[in-house]
């Protein structure tokens, strides 16, 4: 089977991004400092909107809206990747050689696919609710508007377990 990318100029996309046989490195603090300046320089040379991400230990997902006139995700990625590898100075890899995309077909999918993105540290059992967790635009959300702050808490707290 031959996967063919959906590209879009404008598009709203989805990202799933896995590190190399899913080492737990990207939420260590100078892995973190590198993303950051990487998504900053990429975005200066190759403009795009972030409009969420969650950073795990092992995989990073987000979402990113393209300018009307580029579709041309793969070469950001590429320059990220790239440069978070030469800036943390490993010598194995970090990343897995692809990514995933998924094209955000319309409103009901950019909220579903953010609100899993916004779980996805609940679902893995680092926090009980996404407010907690210090990798993620969940806040930025929050403070917008968009989220409640109790957003997809986990209902049973560990005090509430055996007492229903």
């Amino acid at each position: 089977m031959h996967y063919r990318r959906n590209y879009s100029r404008g598009g709203c996309y989805f990202f799933t991004v896995v590190t190399h046989q899913r080492k737990p490195v990207l939420t260590d603090e100078p892995t973190l400092d590198a993303l950051r300046y990487a998504f900053k320089w990429v975005q200066q040379r190759h403009p795009f909107r972030i409009d969420a991400i969650v950073v795990l230990p092992d995989h990073l997902h987000c979402i990113w809206t393209l300018p009307e006139t580029d579709h041309d995700f793969s070469t950001r990625w590429r320059l990220i990747k790239g440069r978070v590898t030469k800036h943390c100075q490993i010598s194995t890899p970090i990343w897995q050689k692809r990514f995933w995309e998924h094209t955000l077909r319309d409103e009901y999918d950019l909220q579903t696919h953010t609100d899993y993105l916004y779980y996805n540290p609940v679902k893995h059992g680092y926090v009980l609710q996404p407010a907690d967790w210090p990798y993620s635009s969940f806040r930025r959300d929050v403070a917008r508007g968009l989220y409640p702050a109790d957003w997809g808490g986990n209902p049973l707290l560990p005090d509430d377990i055996g007492h229903e």
